[in-house]
């Protein structure tokens, strides 16, 4: 693989489908909208998901999980097994699954089948715990983490995802990572077992709506932590970021850069990288601010609505990024697709302000990079200056910036034939530039703009000036 750590995920597969369509009436025999023209994609779900997900970014993957060998359970199995082992628990009933029906991208409806749970483990899994240098437990309360409770409890995973209908997280959990909605439920839940009635109320006095929220959350995520007797619990807050207790003195680990989309699968996310980072050797803190990160640009790609179940492993992209999912969402809605280029090595106010230019031209920004080998070749030994993973980070942190994608060769002509943008933008002066790949965006009737950058700003002469002023 890539030198990552390995991941064991325990918990409860789910299989999902999405039906996305267009609604412009309404039915003749009740007031709902008719929706016309459905295209099906189907994806992995629940734990599966979470797994699938950390496989994507290049890491050994097992998944322990309950499977049937029905329709569901087989079209899992095709989904999963290019990327990742898996080690089937026995399931009572069908694979659970959900089916999403969207028009114009929102959701209408949700329809439920199936409802299997893992009754039992097996000594494949049990062998496969005992082994496990790091465990992440998705637990959507269908019994697969109740089932191997008694290893868990022997070798504690690094991340908890829960449900309130599974079981509480085993003491010794590194991280456990529930939503706002979840914490809630937890906290009451706890407040009735323990006859408590105090601690602070959104909205109560020294502050306003905001910072009352912030202090229940603090408080709620506090009391987990001592009653689950686990190290830390991150609460994730959408849009916000993750509150992360210890138990006392809560950091807020914010968003890098809001992106407002379809949230399906961001807390899957969350913990797949979570739980990766903390494989790696990460902090608890470092680990929670990389899954903001990753969330939050997942978010920004389409959440699991853009994943392409049918994708091959060679043909990941970096985590967070779908740029195939998001220009076909985009496509899809009528919208016109923007593409830019460049190295981006020392990112300056001219990046920043052509592609801040060239997300306006259309309804999604695409930036293409270049690869660390690439920019050696093209800029000579000594670059990049930043390597790949910042430059992408710097990149994704952008809020005109949609999805990025990576080429190794010198140009991106392969890359963009893949994409195949409606607009290619590239930056420099209008007298004389050069546009090779105007030929290229004309074979799928594209065009390739130019848009001037800002005077004198260039990696290369901030490179220069730092020498000099370094003499």
């Amino acid at each position: 693989m890539t030198g990552k750590a390995p991941l064991v995920v325990v918990g409860d597969a789910l299989l999902d489908r999405d039906l996305t369509g267009h609604a412009d009436r309404l039915a003749p025999d009740a007031p709902v909208p008719v929706v016309a023209d459905c295209a099906e994609r189907v994806r992995p779900g629940g734990a599966a998901l979470t797994a699938y997900l950390a496989a994507r970014d290049g890491r050994d993957v097992t998944l322990v999980a309950g499977l049937d060998d029905g329709p569901a359970g087989r079209e899992l199995r095709r989904l999963l097994e290019p990327w990742l082992t898996l080690v089937p628990l026995p399931l009572t009933g069908e694979v659970p699954e959900k089916t999403r029906v969207l028009a114009q991208g929102r959701p209408v409806v949700r329809l439920d089948h199936g409802g299997g749970r893992t009754m039992e483990a097996t000594e494949e899994a049990r062998a496969v715990l005992a082994a496990a240098s790091a465990v992440l437990v998705s637990d959507y309360g269908r019994g697969a983490a109740d089932a191997l409770r008694p290893e868990l409890l022997r070798r504690p995973p690094v991340v908890w995802d829960p449900h309130p209908r599974g079981g509480p997280p085993v003491p010794g959990t590194r991280l456990v990572t529930p939503a706002r909605s979840e914490a809630r439920t937890f906290a009451g839940a706890l407040r009735e077992a323990t006859g408590e009635t105090g601690g602070p109320q959104a909205g109560g006095a020294g502050g306003g709506p905001g910072v009352g929220e912030l202090r229940t959350v603090a408080h709620e995520a506090s009391a987990l932590v001592r009653h689950w007797r686990v190290a830390a619990v991150a609460v994730t807050l959408g849009p916000l970021g993750a509150l992360l207790s210890y138990g006392e003195h809560p950091l807020l680990v914010p968003v890098t850069a809001a992106h407002h989309g379809d949230a399906c699968g961001a807390g899957d996310r969350f913990a797949a990288t979570a739980a990766g980072l903390l494989a790696d050797g990460a902090l608890v803190g470092e680990a929670v601010e990389g899954a903001v990160t990753a969330a939050s640009a997942f978010v920004g790609a389409g959440g699991a609505g853009g994943l392409h179940g049918t994708a091959h492993p060679a043909d990941a992209v970096p985590a967070g990024d779908d740029p195939a999912g998001l220009i076909a969402r985009v496509r899809g809605a009528g919208g016109t697709v923007v593409a830019a280029g460049g190295c981006f090595d020392l990112l300056h106010a001219g990046h920043v302000g052509l592609l801040q230019a060239a997300r306006r031209i259309g309804d999604c920004l695409v930036v293409c990079v270049n690869s660390d080998a690439s920019v050696r070749r093209r800029k000579g030994e000594g670059r990049p200056v930043n390597p790949l993973a910042d430059r992408l980070r710097v990149l994704r942190a952008l809020a005109c910036v949609d999805a990025v994608a990576v080429f190794d060769e010198n140009t991106p002509e392969r890359l963009l034939a893949e994409l195949r943008p409606d607009v290619w933008v590239k930056g420099g002066d209008y007298a004389g530039a050069d546009l090779p790949e105007a030929a290229l965006l004309q074979e799928w009737g594209g065009q390739a703009v130019l848009l001037p950058y800002l005077d004198g700003r260039s990696s290369t002469a901030l490179m220069a000036r730092a020498a000099e002023g370094a003499r």
